[in-house]
């Protein structure tokens, strides 16, 4: 992370200033402006955030050494997530700003924007789609701030729901008031969405003569079904297609290469554990770490005999 500004961190500033602050790097998506917002609250500190094509954006009002404090927690306390590479602080008069508020993101023509990858999902998330009293129970499409899709469902930049797949799914009360909460985690998690809002699951299965529709749990159910029986599946998530079929079925592993017309190209390979990947390839620790990262990243390990 890079730091410049015309003020540097520990100079003596006038009592109820102000910063201007702009920063670059992985920032949205993230949950970088509710972050920011509980930082301000903590800090008691009135102005704004907002997400740009450029970055994002901060102003802020309050006595000299509290800003002090707030510009450095910016750095040291980021998000998880977030990942950023220029942090610049401009001293300004303060504005008398009345309170600290999430404005609406602006447009820069011409500015540049990285996005974060898909995140896999939180233990959080993971706790609630496996509590039977939770109201996101076994929903496949659950997120937070914390994790969820992001590159995948970026259509443009500023990182907002509407320049998302999500647009078309109005938020019921329950996410609208999570979204809307600072203090919950899904405050600003623009790929939100519960059962009775977002999108639904269902599987299609064509024959000849008819398109027979199974729904929720039902689709899940026949799917893996149909995967054991061989078959070749397009599964659709918030951010496109893949392709499925079971890995350990040579058959199914032969259709899927003929009809993708890929003669001896890997395939992306998929598995539930740490203990089934090391049952069929060699890990360094490296590679643990990194197939066990919030990432999930794909590796090339040696495979086993």
């Amino acid at each position: 992370m890079h730091l410049k500004g015309a003020v540097a961190f520990g100079e003596k500033m006038t009592k109820k200033t102000g910063l201007r602050i702009h920063i670059t790097g992985v920032v949205q998506g993230v949950g970088f402006r509710p972050f920011v917002y509980g930082l301000a609250s903590r800090f008691a500190l009135n102005g704004w955030v907002r997400n740009t094509s450029a970055g994002v954006d901060i102003e802020v009002d309050g006595d000299a050494d509290i800003l002090d404090a707030f510009a450095r927690a910016l750095g040291d306390e980021a998000p998880p997530l977030s990942c950023i590479d220029e942090l610049t602080v401009t001293h300004a008069p303060g504005a008398g700003f009345r309170s600290f508020d999430i404005v609406h993101s602006e447009a820069v023509e011409g500015a540049f924007q990285p996005i974060s990858p898909d995140y896999t999902i939180c233990p959080d998330c993971l706790r609630e789609l496996f509590d039977p009293n939770d109201h996101r129970y076994r929903y496949p499409f659950i997120n937070c701030t914390n994790c969820g899709p992001r590159f995948t469902i970026i259509k443009d930049i500023p990182y907002d729901r509407p320049e998302t797949p999500m647009a078309p799914f109005p938020m019921c009360d329950v996410c609208a008031a999570e979204y809307q909460d600072p203090l919950d985690r899904r405050f600003h998690a623009q790929p939100v969405a519960c059962p009775d809002c977002g999108p639904k699951v269902w599987l299609e299965r064509s024959h000849v003569s008819r398109i027979t529709h199974y729904s929720s749990d039902d689709a899940i159910l026949e799917t893996q079904q149909l995967l054991l029986e061989g078959k070749v599946l397009a599964i659709k998530g918030l951010g496109g297609f893949h392709l499925a079929c079971d890995a350990t079925n040579a058959a199914a592993v032969s259709e899927l290469r003929k009809r993708k017309l890929r003669v001896d190209k890997p395939f992306a390979l998929m598995m539930p554990d740490l203990a089934t990947v090391e049952a069929h390839c060699f890990l360094n620790d490296a590679e643990r770490e990194a197939l066990a990262s919030t990432s999930r990243r794909i590796l090339l390990p040696t495979r086993r005999p």
